[in-house]
């Protein structure tokens, strides 16, 4: 009886683990009102919004995201353009508009741990995770290649991505990107996630603008930037901001932790760098002694490094420009942006 006992428990936790394993594998696509509070964000997103529902490290997660038709005849093609640290999905509307008029599909993803998608407990942020996670959404909708736009931390993810995917990838575009330097390396002290984790909780407008403005935009500001401000502290002061402090705290040390930098000689797809030079990120430059600082975030010269690191890449610069070309100056950018895409 007693073997009789312990043979059943076996099997019943076998068939539980099947059970479980087969959990991991499924997931489902819904539609979402793009107004109200999702995940933490009550920000309206200019598009209709979707929802991809999939399970990764042992968590059901969500992944929001837009997809967005071609507003002229298509061209075949697709566009995915992968937010930074600071920034949403949203952030990429006049883009997607100028994209989806040439003829573009357009697909905008909130990673997972920002914006509207889910704010995990616990999760082994890394980059490769972040490209998987985009990998498997782009399969759920049943897309192959496509034109992979990445800016700040997107653009540091699109250059994983890059490595990882090069069949997947027909074109890849990074917008000042951060990681084009090892800051480690340079000198950033180590600081633990338990202490990003208070620097994050404690954001606000005006320490958010405050960087931005020093940072994104070279001193300048302008009323219209603070629609991108406010998205942040909606979601730093939201329903869910101590997860979301968190998670973003994950994702510093992530970023500080994980140098793609080694890797530039490596990436096969057609590359196109966009670099406003007067851009300054760098992170942990904030918490970095006065001599480290001095040699952080120089993308006039980053910019022009990692063009002539990557095997098949072509370098845009706007000289007066700071981290976020495409909101200082769209039209400039734009006309850049599509201008190589063209050829």
């Amino acid at each position: 009886m007693k073997i009789l006992r312990t043979v059943t428990a076996v099997f019943v936790g076998y068939i539980a683990y099947i059970q479980h394993v087969a959990a991991q594998g499924s997931t489902s696509m819904i539609d979402v009102p793009p107004d109200g509070d999702l995940n933490g964000s009550n920000f309206t997103y200019p598009f209709p919004l979707k929802l991809y529902k999939f399970t990764s490290q042992l968590e059901e997660l969500e992944m929001a995201f837009m997809d967005i038709a071609p507003t002229t005849e298509p061209n075949g093609k697709i566009a995915v353009c992968l937010h930074g640290k600071n920034f949403c999905g949203p952030t990429w509307e006049a883009t997607a508009r100028q994209l989806a008029g040439v003829g573009y599909r357009v697909i905008l993803p909130d990673q997972v741990g920002f914006c509207k998608s889910s704010k995990p407990k616990s999760y082994q942020y890394t980059l490769q995770q972040l490209s998987y996670n985009t990998k498997n959404l782009l399969q759920a909708l049943g897309i192959g290649n496509v034109t992979l736009i990445g800016h700040s931390l997107g653009g540091m993810t699109a250059i994983r991505f890059g490595l990882m995917f090069p069949d997947v990838i027909e074109r890849l575009v990074l917008v000042d990107p951060i990681g084009l330097e090892d800051w480690k390396a340079l000198g950033v002290p180590y600081k633990s996630v338990d202490a990003l984790n208070v620097i994050e909780y404690s954001s606000n407008y005006s320490s958010i603008r405050a960087y931005e403005q020093s940072t994104y935009y070279v001193g300048h500001w302008d009323k219209s930037y603070d629609v991108w401000v406010n998205m942040l502290v909606n979601i730093y002061k939201g329903s869910e901001a101590a997860a979301f402090s968190f998670n973003q705290a994950l994702v510093t040390d992530m970023a500080l932790s994980a140098p793609v930098v080694y890797e530039f000689g490596l990436l096969k797809p057609r590359t196109l760098l966009l670099v406003g030079d007067k851009d300054n990120t760098a992170l942990g430059k904030q918490w970095s002694p006065p001599e480290v600082q001095a040699k952080l975030g120089h993308y006039d010269v980053l910019g022009k490094q990692a063009a002539a690191a990557m095997p098949n890449a072509d370098l845009i610069e706007f000289p007066d420009l700071g981290h976020a070309p495409q909101i200082q100056a769209p039209e400039r950018f734009h006309e850049a942006l599509l201008g190589w895409l063209s050829t």
